[in-house]
């Protein structure tokens, strides 16, 4: 992933930020998979990556088992904003994408907050049930 970023993007983003998980979820699992990637890709790149900016403040079902209209009812208005974003230009970093339903609501989210441009990365991609 960092060497696709560094060789098709014209402008690196200024931070990483990693798709959040519902704090129960972290507990359950013990870590954020999409935390975990973006913080070795992070290093790569020389950039900083956090996770103090986003949270997951609605606990949602696991998107695997709902269809995308499902996809997108459950994740709705399930992320918020922890900390003013100094940042214009992300990068969301996530395992997998299927609907692109969380990954849409985390992006209204930040474009609320004022970011301007959010690109979008992650490890694999997924047919949609």
């Amino acid at each position: 992933m960092a060497d696709y970023i560094r060789t098709q993007y014209e402008f690196l983003p200024e931070v990483l930020l990693p798709v959040p998980l519902h704090r129960q979820r972290i507990r359950q699992r013990g870590f954020n998979q999409a935390g975990e990637i973006a913080k070795v890709v992070a290093k790569h790149l020389h950039i900083p990556f956090s996770q103090n900016y986003l949270l997951r403040d609605k606990r949602t079902h696991a998107q695997t088992y709902l269809k995308a209209k499902g996809r997108n009812k459950n994740v709705k208005n399930a992320f918020k904003i922890k900390k003013k974003i100094e940042f214009r230009h992300i990068a969301l970093i996530d395992d997998v994408i299927t609907t692109g339903a969380t990954l849409r609501q985390v992006s209204l989210a930040l474009k609320k907050a004022g970011v301007e441009r959010i690109d979008i990365c992650c490890v694999a991609r997924a047919e949609a049930r």
